[in-house]
């Protein structure tokens, strides 16, 4: 199961996202966060940390490089029953991170735009945020992953009935929606690059 400390959230669709990090904060959760995400969090009055300051690593690159940083994927893919793991967490500044909340770059709406080009589809290729979801998932038995707005209820009511905790049932479930929707997801992206070739 999964008590939910600290959460890193960065959507693509902010549906709801402000209302979800205001249920999430009456459990003192700390919110990790990157861009227009995290002004989101910080104008609905809630304290957000953004990435860069906590990995001590600047966003760069127009943004293609953020979340690709040890102290995220540590903290996501570190055992929290393995004391080898806790240790090494602790020698590098790693914390543990148990939520993560990310929805993927539009690129199915980015090629549906006819006057869209090559290079705004490749611009819209994410790669930060399906390894995140990927690595969130693999991890489902200490980490929530979301990757639909339309699981915010669902992990907030089990929150409330548990103090706070997500069950590892729950989270399983949405481990497996984060990989059938990353899989469509690259599947997609094949097959555009794909009729670039043919075509």
């Amino acid at each position: 199961m999964a008590k939910i400390e600290r959460a890193l959230i960065s959507v693509s669709d902010k549906t709801g996202i402000a209302e979800f990090a205001k249920e999430l904060s009456n459990y003192s959760v700390e919110f990790l966060s990157t861009g227009g995400t995290a002004n989101i969090i910080r104008e609905s009055g809630l304290n957000v940390i953004e990435v860069s300051d906590y990995t001590g690593f600047p966003e760069m690159l127009d943004g293609r490089v953020k979340t690709l940083h040890p102290k995220i994927h540590g903290g996501l893919l570190g055992l929290r029953a393995n004391n080898t793991h806790v240790k090494v967490m602790a020698e590098h500044g790693i914390k543990k991170i148990d939520m993560v909340v990310v929805n993927l770059y539009p690129f199915s709406g980015t090629i549906s735009d006819p006057d869209a080009t090559f290079e705004d589809a490749i611009e819209n290729i994410d790669i930060g945020g399906p390894a995140m979801l990927r690595s969130a998932a693999k991890n489902f038995k200490s980490v929530t992953v979301i990757t639909d707005p339309s699981d915010y209820g669902i992990v907030l009511n089990e929150m409330r009935e548990n103090n706070g905790i997500v069950t590892e049932e729950t989270n399983l479930k949405l481990a497996i929606k984060v990989f059938e929707k990353t899989s469509v997801y690259d599947n997609t992206i094949f097959n555009y690059l794909k009729d670039r070739i043919n075509n």
